[in-house]
């Protein structure tokens, strides 16, 4: 997918790993991706931020391949945290799994559907 990322010079620069826009060109399709919870498929939560980070994002990534789509059509997600202490963990992991895409993203901290969870993320793929 034709993804450019923007960021406008009068405005603030993004801290690491993501655009402050992302325009894709010539889609034939989008996809929302519902929020992906840190359980796997045989009904498992793990304990560690960074094993339930790994988790959902192997959720999201299932989610896109169950459309024939990959981490390159994504073009935003959101990622919510249950508590701000994980911002820098998260940021490392989302980075490990993103690579050099530079995506549109919003991070926010809230109150999660499951105390157990410690984070859950949604997208929006393009192709």
């Amino acid at each position: 997918m034709p993804l450019t990322a923007h960021n406008a010079a009068n405005a603030p620069q993004p801290a690491s790993g993501y655009a402050q826009a992302a325009q894709a060109y010539g889609y034939n399709r989008v996809v929302w991706i519902s929020g992906q919870i840190p359980v796997d498929a045989a009904g498992n939560l793990p304990t560690t931020f960074a094993d339930q980070a790994r988790t959902a994002w192997r959720n999201l990534i299932a989610q896109l391949d169950n459309v024939n789509l990959s981490l390159d059509n994504l073009a935003k997600v959101t990622i919510y945290l249950a508590d701000r202490k994980y911002a820098m963990e998260n940021r490392t992991i989302r980075q490990e799994i993103l690579g050099d895409r530079q995506i549109a993203m919003t991070v926010v901290i809230a109150g999660i559907f499951d105390e157990n969870w410690l984070l859950e993320i949604e997208g929006i793929a393009a192709e």
